[in-house]
C-alpha cells in the first residue's frame, strides 16, 4: 500500500527550549521558552496541545459526518499536555477535554472515541503516552 503524503510541516528551529523556531513558509516564527518561566514565548507542551487539539477537532468531523451528525459549530478541545519526570526519565501525559455543545452524552462520547481512533496525533501517542478523554 503506497503512502501518499499529503504535507510536510518544516521548521527550523534553535536554541532549544529556550531559543526560536520558525516555519519554511515563513506562517510560523515563535520565540521558545522553558514551561514555568516568566520568559516571553511558548513552550513545545503547548505547541504539541495546540496541534493535537485542532487535528482532534478535524477527526470529530470526519466522525460526525459519517454517522450523519452536525457537528456543533462551537465544538472545542482543551488539551493538556503535562511534561513529566520519573526517577530522571522524562515522559508527557496528556487529557483531551472536549466540548461538543447541543450533542448528548452518549453521542459525544461516541464521537471523541471514533475521533480518537482516526486523528494522527491520537495515533502517534497511542501506546506511548498516557491519554485520558474527558467529555464536557
Amino acid at each position: 500500500m503506497e503512502t501518499k503524503i499529503l504535507y510536510t510541516g518544516k521548521t527550523h528551529t534553535t536554541g532549544g527550549r529556550n531559543g526560536a523556531s520558525q516555519s519554511s513558509d515563513e506562517q510560523l516564527n515563535i520565540k521558545l521558552s522553558s514551561p514555568g518561566t516568566s520568559r516571553p514565548g511558548t513552550n513545545p507542551e503547548q505547541l504539541f496541545a495546540a496541534g493535537w487539539s485542532a487535528c482532534f477537532i478535524g477527526a470529530l468531523g470526519i466522525a460526525a459526518s459519517a454517522q450523519g451528525i452536525k457537528l456543533p459549530v462551537d465544538t472545542s478541545v482543551e488539551a493538556e499536555v503535562d511534561l513529566c519526570v520519573t526517577e530522571g526519565e522524562y515522559s508527557l501525559q496528556a487529557r483531551l477535554n472536549i466540548s461538543l455543545p447541543e450533542l448528548d452524552n452518549a453521542t459525544a462520547k461516541a464521537l471523541a472515541v471514533q475521533a480518537h481512533q482516526t486523528c494522527p496525533y491520537s495515533k502517534a501517542t497511542r501506546g506511548n503516552i498516557h491519554v485520558e478523554i474527558n467529555i464536557l
